[in-house]
């Protein structure tokens, strides 16, 4: 559990000096453009993945707290009973980009989100590195999963 404690917390740290980084070196309107594909943008998201439930103000703020809060305390039970290095390194991944993000809607009310890829005029929507480890640790858990079960039925 503490291996899980310190991988949560090291995740929330770098999600947290990375947007502090963001938020007080770049500007709204400025895009910094690092490469053909890549800016760094300053977004700040009220709703959730891709700004859905963006529109209900207060509420869905305390709303999305109180959920991303539920999750991170199912996760770190989970955590607790889990043996799997593996499996709470991916645990921990999620519940420190949980975290993150829930820090930034408490203190902001919005997410901070500053990775912009793009083709052309097509962009993919800006994320954060909380994003990011939350998505990285979820892919571990359900590759983990399906590999898994693919040995216990050979």
């Amino acid at each position: 559990m503490f291996f899980g404690i310190i991988t949560a917390f090291l995740a929330l740290l770098a999600d947290q000096i990375s947007k502090f980084i963001v938020d007080t070196h770049l500007v709204v309107e400025k895009p910094l453009e690092i490469c053909d594909y890549f800016n760094l943008i300053k977004v700040w998201n009220t709703g959730i993945s891709f700004s859905m439930f963006n529109n209900y103000g207060n509420v869905g703020k305390v709303v999305l707290i109180l959920f991303a809060v539920a999750v991170v305390v199912f996760l770190l039970r989970w955590m607790y009973n889990e043996t799997s290095r593996a499996k709470i390194f991916s645990l921990a991944l999620i519940v420190g980009g949980a975290l993150g993000n829930v820090v930034d809607r408490v203190r902001a009310g919005a997410v901070l989100d500053f990775l912009d890829f793009h083709y052309g005029t097509l962009h993919w929507p800006a994320f954060n590195l909380a994003d990011t480890f939350i998505c990285i640790g979820a892919f571990m858990l359900i590759y983990m999963e399906i590999f898994s079960n693919r040995k216990k039925e050979v």
